[in-house]
């Protein structure tokens, strides 16, 4: 899709002045002109009247070029006018075609607001700036072309990786690649508006783009919890076959799949690289401790496991599964340590509900969890997937609680040695997790690991993809350090609020938010794109051949360095 013929109605539109720079204005259609508004509420732009009102959507861009330079923005809202209010009180009948074509566009016409977000200059080359000032009156509305959205967002390359598409265009919109893996970035949107297919979309470009990126402080490994196995082997899809290839088939050996559930992976006939068990000494108070409300444990029980390290250490977990309350010489030691009975028995029964895992184990070799930090360290990616312990909350949280803390650990280690000596830093390194409110809401935020890494991480190459449908229930402070945000349909307010906070232009956004459709369309802003816009991403299934041309093409011996 080059984009350089004609577009329809629902493209990028430029708006020229008389004196505006021609960049391939021959190639587009006029839409309008400016007739007024202001910086701080945005431009009114009268819709021309050969151009259907009914092919404007909100979240499409307006390219406005006044005088001397172009100013982007963002189509906030339409509005229907007329020049008389008897046109209105007495509208042409049903009958009255003639009239209602004469009265179109003159007499009655349509209105654009557009919120400007960027301007640039009137060479090819120059750099996109946040605007400051307005066109003028009667300034030219037209559709972009390829060229100019490439000038804002960048052409696919090394450092760049295709989205999708804006509404309704035949043009593409790039991410920065070093950007987006700068910070932590995020996907919100509610349940079944493809969520899970944007992520592995994303997923795929990052693998793609490291192997493209021979400077090892370019390079990104991802962790992938896989909750649902949706990333590893094969995942849902709502093509003809009901499947999509996982970044393994595609990928193929830099890819690792890791799994704590090894019957589950045998039923669906997948080799994975190795299973994951978590040792009862691996386990700290801190990780029971996120899981308070998941295990429905006390204040008390959660005090309590802090107890119990102090006078267990390592083996705390073990010994509070074998400590009996009833027993009276046990009851008055557990009273010695300030730990109630029955604040022993909510515990015990929070802790068989993990135990009783089979992944759960008295005594393990730290092996497995150490080969995975050392691929990623290596700047593979590795998908942890949880089989049949998916629908367990509580699993998932503890596992990737525990292995987290591992990699925040070393990362850390890695990079202040290197700082120290002027050696190398590691690569860096997006860590994905799902349901991630659970891990950032504002009672543990303060605790969780991934709390830690969504707040200072950044400068040990290590951020965080979350996915989730509740924004609202992260904490606000790790939600103001998300970098990018990609925001499917989200229908509830207070989610709105939140994954707009702190945001520039919030209140026009909000509008643009509320009428994305159901499935399959995206708001993106933030630090890897240089303004909000609306896309449809791209087919994943239909990139599949593309995908592993390139990712064969570039592998070579890079991942053996």
């Amino acid at each position: 899709m080059n984009g350089r013929g004609n577009h329809n109605g629902n493209g990028i539109a430029v708006i020229s002045g008389a004196s505006a720079p021609e960049i391939e204005r021959e190639s587009t259609r006029h839409l309008g002109m400016v007739t007024g508004g202001s910086l701080s509420k945005g431009l009114e732009v009268r819709l021309d009247a050969a151009v259907s009102v009914e092919e404007i959507a909100v979240g499409r861009y307006l390219t406005i070029d006044g005088s001397s330079q172009r100013f982007f923005g963002m189509v906030t809202d339409v509005e229907l006018r007329s020049l008389t209010p008897q046109i209105v009180a007495s509208p042409p009948g049903p009958n009255e075609r003639f009239l209602r074509e004469v009265l179109h566009g003159t007499a009655a016409y349509a209105v654009l607001k557009v919120s400007p977000m960027l301007k640039v200059g009137p060479t090819a080359d120059a750099t996109p700036e946040p605007v400051k000032t307005i066109p003028p009156h009667f300034s030219g509305a037209r559709e972009a072309s390829q060229a100019e959205v490439e000038q804002i967002f960048g052409s696919e390359d090394a450092g760049h990786f295709v989205i999708g598409s804006p509404l309704d265009m035949d043009v593409t919109v790039c991410l920065d690649y070093t950007r987006f893996i700068e910070r932590s970035n995020g996907v919100f949107g509610k349940t079944g508006t493809g969520k899970t297919f944007l992520t592995r979309l994303i997923l795929l470009h990052l693998v793609q783009k490291s192997n493209q990126q021979r400077e090892r402080g370019k390079r990104c490994a991802n962790l992938i919890f896989d909750m649902h196995n949706e990333y590893g082997w094969e995942g849902s899809s709502e093509g003809p076959s009901g499947k999509a290839k996982g970044l393994k088939q595609i990928v193929g050996s830099n890819v690792l799949i890791m799994t704590l559930d090894e019957a589950n992976a045998r039923r669906r006939r997948l080799r994975p690289d190795g299973v994951v068990t978590i040792a009862y000494e691996d386990v700290e108070p801190g990780d029971i401790e996120i899981l308070q409300e998941t295990l429905n444990l006390t204040p008390n029980a959660v005090e309590a496991t802090h107890q119990l390290q102090k006078r267990f250490k390592a083996r705390w977990l073990p010994e509070a599964l074998e400590l009996d309350e009833n027993d009276e010489a046990t009851a008055k030691d557990l009273l010695g340590m300030g730990i109630h009975p029955a604040t022993m028995v909510n515990l015990r029964r929070g802790l068989l509900r993990l135990t009783r895992n089979a992944f759960m184990v008295d005594k393990g070799s730290s092996s497995t969890l150490q080969s995975i930090i050392e691929n990623l360290l290596a700047g593979r990616t590795v998908v942890l997937e949880f089989g049949d312990y998916g629908s367990q909350l509580a699993s998932y949280m503890l596992v990737a609680n525990i292995l987290t803390r591992r990699i925040y650990e070393k990362f850390r280690d890695r990079t202040e040695r290197a700082l120290a000596s002027d050696g190398e830093k590691p690569n860096h390194l997006v860590i994905t997790i799902e349901e991630a409110h659970k891990f950032l809401n504002p009672r543990v935020a303060g605790q969780t690991i991934f709390g830690e890494i969504a707040r200072e991480m950044r400068k040990y190459n290590v951020s965080l993809l979350v996915i989730d449908q509740r924004p609202s229930a992260i904490d606000d402070e790790v939600l103001s350090q998300i970098g990018t945000r990609f925001i499917c349909l989200l229908d509830n307010e207070k989610d709105v609020d939140a994954v707009l906070s702190g945001v520039s232009g919030k209140s026009e956004l909000r509008s643009v938010v509320a009428k994305l459709e159901s499935r399959q369309q995206a708001l993106i802003l933030g630090h890897a794109v240089p303004m909000p816009i609306v896309v449809r991403p791209t087919n994943y299934e239909d990139s599949y051949a593309s995908f592993e041309r390139s990712l064969t093409a570039s592998a070579g011996d890079l991942w053996n360095d």
